[in-house]
């Protein structure tokens, strides 16, 4: 049902650009694949190999390469399967759960000077005081100001050893904001933009726990937050659909009226 109605959105949203003259604006909320791109600690980074490349004898332009990752790493998303053994795979998650309308919660004050600051129920109360309920089927994004420093791993992650994840530093969801997303406000999935829901101190990744167990998805390093509006944008988040997969790359894009 939401993927019919944010196509109906969709449909709306250009019927009114072309009766106004305005357009809808589309945001890239991903950042590129590229041997600079941020992995979580002692997982394989992205490879790319070109295997053509030039003219052909047949007097064609050819070009192919091969590429080679974790699932997890750059901007990506998290299959409940990730830290849930019931948990929806990859290919299993619905597409209709992977669009629909986005709120973004922006904590970067709270951030600044705490690197390990967890989003509270609070935060979330507070919001809603601000732009109004979050309702059923929502993406909750949250900005921490983290993307400001891609990619410079050991600023992104916090430490002057970032193979290290005992010595991650970066904000995160609190495992009692992720409870009431999920069970009081109904939500379809979160996204941050650090390289994990939970902050780099946590050891038992809690938030992550309950999200799964929930059968909820996580999309992790999103980038440029800070052009989204706090409500209103319709998020696609369309991932590689890797069968039994924990997680892959996902190209997101926003779409604000």
């Amino acid at each position: 049902m939401s993927f019919i109605l944010a196509l109906l959105g969709i449909l709306f949203l250009s019927i009114l650009g072309a009766c106004t003259g305005s357009s809808v604006k589309i945001v890239d909320l991903t950042f590129p694949f590229d041997n600079q791109t941020i992995y979580w600690p002692n997982n394989k980074p992205f490879e790319r190999e070109e295997t053509a490349r030039g003219v052909t004898p047949k007097g064609y332009w050819y070009a192919s390469g091969r590429f080679s990752a974790s699932e997890h790493g750059g901007t990506h998303i998290d299959a409940p399967i990730h830290f849930a053994s019931m948990g929806m795979s990859l290919h299993e998650i619905p597409v209709d759960q992977l669009i629909g309308p986005a709120v973004m919660i922006d904590i970067r004050p709270q951030c600044q000077g705490n690197p390990d600051y967890q989003l509270t129920v609070s935060d979330l109360k507070e919001w809603e005081l601000q732009y109004g309920h979050i309702e059923d089927g929502s993406l909750v994004l949250l900005r921490t100001g983290w993307g400001a420093y891609w990619p410079d791993k050991r600023q992104y992650l916090g430490s002057s050893t970032p193979h290290d994840p005992t010595t991650l530093h970066f904000p995160g969801f609190s495992p009692k904001a992720i409870d009431f997303l999920v069970h009081q406000r109904q939500i379809r999935g979160v996204g941050i933009d650090t390289a994990s829901i939970d902050p780099g101190q946590s050891w038992d990744f809690r938030a992550h726990q309950i999200l799964s167990k929930a059968n909820r998805y996580a999309l992790e390093n999103v980038a440029a937050l800070g052009k989204l509006p706090a409500r209103g944008a319709t998020v696609y988040a369309l991932p590689i659909k890797i069968k039994g997969g924990t997680g892959g790359p996902v190209r997101i894009i926003a779409l604000i009226p």
